[in-house]
């Protein structure tokens, strides 16, 4: 998989090797010839919220792809210099137009065959009012859990998300959820 990514080395613009490193990793790795540079393809972090109020949970309508029309969490790729929180809590802005407090750590998501990590953290909503949210929303609405349109959920991370919010909420307590997505 890693061939087909990277060519060339990121630091001088040689034509890179694959092959597993000479410093005991057990990997392939496209390293450079020329600079000695090793460059490794790690997964992405996608980070998120659930914003809630009482019991509702705000989702956002895909207006971009994948899942275009489909129902999501506010998430989307951490950005470099931000931690995971203020990640979090910027999709939530971008996405949803909402007014949060952020909560702890609610699940954590591996995705392998995508190379992604989702994370949602709890996100108390300050009022039912979301204004501004982004070009990559169509529509936001808070939902009951018999109102969620199940069927319409974009993305197995965010469904398996939703589900562990509502169990929780029916026992009184929330706890964090670790979930293998295959």
């Amino acid at each position: 998989m890693q061939r087909d990514l990277i060519k060339h080395c990121r630091q001088c613009g040689s034509s890179v090797h694959h092959r597993v490193p000479d410093d005991g990793d057990t990997r392939e790795r496209a390293i450079c010839p020329a600079c000695g540079t090793i460059h490794y393809v790690n997964p992405l972090l996608v980070v998120g919220t659930v914003p809630y109020l009482g019991d509702q949970v705000l989702l956002c309508k895909r207006a971009i792809e994948p899942r275009h029309g489909k129902w999501t969490l506010p998430a989307g790729f951490m950005e470099m210099g931000e931690t995971m929180q203020q990640g979090a809590a910027r999709e939530t802005a971008e996405e949803a137009g909402a007014e949060v407090t952020m909560g702890p750590l609610f699940s954590t998501l591996s995705v392998p065959r995508v190379g992604q990590v989702h994370v949602f953290y709890l996100a108390p909503m300050k009022h039912g009012r979301c204004v501004g949210f982004g070009h990559e929303t169509q529509e936001v609405r808070l939902f009951t859990e018999s109102d969620i349109p199940w069927a319409e959920i974009a993305f197995t991370t965010v469904r398996r998300t939703l589900e562990c919010f509502f169990e929780d909420r029916r026992q009184g307590r929330f706890g964090m959820h670790d979930v293998d997505i295959a």
